[in-house]
């Protein structure tokens, strides 16, 4: 029997050992047992040493180089900062014209890098989490201690913090009295130092991420599971997150793809599914709804009884009864609770795109509609509107048939263009009126597509993937990519690395093969020093004490102020960095409380 621990218990587990480890360390501490380079600061154990003193004054020589180096960083550092800036207050507006919109992503609870308690930082990978948090650390005070030494401010000592046995920071203690006698620039080169290598090593960790790790992985034949419905066909057989499966009723499958052709062509109400692990499961077929619109009577796990009366077992017989039932349907659903009938617009669901071709035929921009017919053939889902698109030229002038808040409206639309195809101006939800439905209850693993992000063959809808700040931006995104698409598009699930659930849809294949499945955990390790580092990063750069971004922000008003012809630039000084700071911290209330507690 296995007990999972919710974020709560977790939590309370992590305070009560940091409790234990701070009782014991302050009792060692003044019982004298703790040698003298060991500090204890409350809940932190800091280890203070001068050794590598050497070292960096050695690195340190070639001093035009290491200038050079922190004033390229420091442009960029001043280009983040002020954007930072921005995008803390633009959130804080956001929220505050929006008082009810909350997301898992804005929990106070997903700040802390917490393996197990932030929803995004699975225990599974806390080893890789703590090595980049480390590396990501080192780097960035040793880039502080370097540039002291470039210019000349003596250090005093450097060390490692330690929340109980977990590294929470460096640090570089330079000489007050050689720092405050360093002019500006040498201060703020030195400031910028840390974040510069941050950048440095996400480039490296990701170049060698996107280069010969994933260039050595690929995607393993077979449809991968992400998961099943609670009481779903797939369910009931035992088919869960993880599984894979290969063949079904004997015959191979190599994709999420074909698997999915396949049912939509078979009429079958039983289908035996053979997984990689060599098991063979009985499935007796239901339509399961799997993904829905907020604004649907019908949610994930719903199962569709019939269409217009008529009873419906697959995907098959679903979309029959769609062609056959109108533009207008009537669905019967079952839930846990009850059973009850829906109505819905049996076409493609979209999204109004502004100064779009359908748009500039009449179109209120920004708002949903419904497409059932596309130059003069029935659409019942988004994907066959898609396939009905891809089938005409740009400027050709098509009839488009389509249900704007319960109103059937007709529009002559002369077809826009885009990468060279026709293009209607329009952004779609999957399935029928916004409502995905699967015989199986499966929400399948689109492993090629997380595989494409981080530097695989293949390409994402809607992101940049052909080139490495692309790559690296969607990179970043990808822990957070199922809350944000919704748990829907083409990045479903949140990544965490290739973790053992996933595992099973990948194989090792190319010039690290030698490495075997360790790959995977390298692969995920790069994957997490390059991610915590950007951040880190980033996270430094914010214009408020104590980060680095509140000294640059104090010397580069230093340096604008005293240009002035003013005497109170000390005062001037003091009031633009305090206002500054105060809105950021105004502003990161807004945004983790505000939703929640203060609207």
């Amino acid at each position: 029997m296995t007990t999972d621990l919710c974020p709560m218990n977790v939590l309370v587990w992590v305070v009560v050992g940091i409790l234990a480890y701070w009782l014991l360390a302050v009792t060692l501490d003044r019982q004298g047992v703790l040698p003298e380079w060991v500090h204890v600061s409350g809940p932190l154990l800091t280890l203070h040493t001068q050794k590598g003193k050497r070292f960096i004054d050695w690195l340190a020589r070639p001093k035009r180089f290491w200038r050079a180096w922190a004033n390229l960083g420091l442009g960029l550092a001043l280009v983040l900062m002020v954007l930072s800036f921005l995008f803390v207050l633009l959130s804080a507006v956001l929220t505050i014209q929006n008082p009810g919109t909350t997301t898992q992503v804005s929990q106070p609870r997903n700040i802390l890098v917490i393996p197990g308690y932030n929803d995004f930082l699975p225990w599974e990978v806390a080893p890789e989490i703590l090595l980049g948090l480390l590396v990501g650390l080192v780097v960035h005070e040793g880039g502080h201690g370097l540039l002291c030494r470039v210019e000349d401010i003596e250090i005093d000592s450097m060390g490692l913090a330690l929340l109980s046995i977990i590294p929470m920071g460096a640090f570089v203690e330079p000489d007050e009295d050689a720092q405050r006698e360093a002019d500006r620039g040498a201060s703020a080169r030195m400031f910028v130092a840390g974040v510069t290598n941050n950048f440095l090593v996400t480039l490296i960790a990701f170049a060698l991420l996107f280069g010969p790790a994933v260039g050595s992985i690929g995607v393993a034949s077979g449809a991968g599971v992400g998961g099943s419905l609670a009481g779903s066909p797939a369910d009931e057989a035992g088919i869960d997150a993880g599984d894979r499966i290969v063949a079904l009723d004997g015959d191979p499958i190599e994709s999420n793809d074909e698997l999915q052709n396949v049912l939509a062509n078979d009429t079958s109400e039983q289908v035996t599914l053979e997984t990689s692990d060599g098991q063979e499961r009985s499935v007796d077929r239901r339509v399961i709804v799997t993904a829905a619109l907020e604004d649907s009577a019908l949610e994930p796990g719903d199962e569709i009884l019939a269409v217009n009366g008529t009873s419906v077992q697959t995907t098959a017989a679903f979309d029959e009864q769609l062609r056959a039932g109108g533009e207008r349907v009537t669905l019967t659903v079952e839930n846990d609770s009850t059973t009850y009938e829906s109505e819905i617009v049996a076409g493609g669901r979209v999204a109004v795109v502004p100064d779009g071709a359908l748009s500039a035929a009449g179109a209120s921009s920004g708002d949903d509609m419904t497409i059932t017919e596309f130059g003069g053939q029935r659409v019942i889902d988004y994907e066959e509107l898609g396939d009905a698109i891809d089938a005409h030229e740009p400027g050709e002038t098509v009839t488009v048939v389509a249900y704007e808040e319960g109103e059937r409206r007709t529009f002559d639309v002369e077809l826009g263009k885009r990468d060279g195809d026709a293009h209607l101006g329009v952004q779609g939800y999957p399935g029928t009126d916004g409502v995905s439905v699967d015989d199986l209850g499966v929400r399948y693993y689109p492993a090629g597509n997380y595989l494409a992000v981080l530097g695989g063959d293949g390409n994402v809808d809607g992101m940049t993937t052909n080139s490495f700040v692309g790559q690296t931006l969607s990179a970043v995104f990808l822990p957070i990519a199922g809350i944000s698409s919704g748990g829907t598009g083409p990045l479903p699930f949140n990544f965490a690395g290739f973790t053992e659930n996933i595992q099973n849809f990948y194989v090792i294949d190319g010039p690290l093969e030698f490495l075997g499945g360790s790959l995977f955990w390298i692969a995920t390790a790069l994957f997490w020093i390059g991610w915590i580092n950007v951040n880190l990063g980033i996270v430094n750069l914010i214009p408020a004490f104590p980060l680095d971004g509140g000294h640059l922000l104090r010397t580069a008003t230093e340096s604008v102020v005293s240009r002035l012809p003013i005497d109170a630039d000390f005062a001037l000084t003091k009031l633009i960095t305090v206002s500054v700071g105060l809105a950021m911290g105004l502003g990161f209330v807004v945004m983790l409380f505000g939703p929640r507690y203060l609207f």
